[in-house]
């Protein structure tokens, strides 16, 4: 709870306060004016809501990317695993694809850079 939200309490306690007042005393006046100091206290109330769910949120995303970059080893020492056990259930099939994406990685870094064509008014 913030100081937005204590403070937006405040006013709408003291404007329903104010509101009855004038309500049990005819006064339309102060019952206006309290009815509006209720509702600027209920707004500020709101402003305070909203700004405890942004730091809730900021709060949350903070705590998961801290999660993420402690436990980044883990991921990693297990993915390496993973793809140990593949290679070793199936070695050929490992050697076919190491050297498909070996060929492909070749072709592609052999070939000339492609040329731009101009695309001017006075084109040869």
């Amino acid at each position: 709870m913030n100081e937005d939200r204590i403070v937006g309490t405040a006013k709408d306690f003291a404007g329903k306060t104010e509101s009855a007042f004038g309500k049990a005393t005819g006064d339309a006046e102060s019952q206006m004016s309290g009815r509006a100091r209720e509702m600027a206290g209920q707004a500020q109330d709101l402003y305070g809501q909203a700004k405890d769910a942004v730091q809730d949120a900021a709060d949350t995303a903070t705590d998961y990317a801290k999660d993420i970059y402690n436990n980044r080893g883990d991921a990693i020492r297990e993915g390496s695993e993973a793809l140990a056990k593949k290679v070793r259930d199936n070695p050929i099939g490992s050697l076919v694809t190491a050297g498909a994406i070996g060929f492909a990685l070749a072709l592609m870094l052999s070939r000339p850079a492609r040329r731009r064509q101009s695309r001017g008014r006075f084109n040869s």
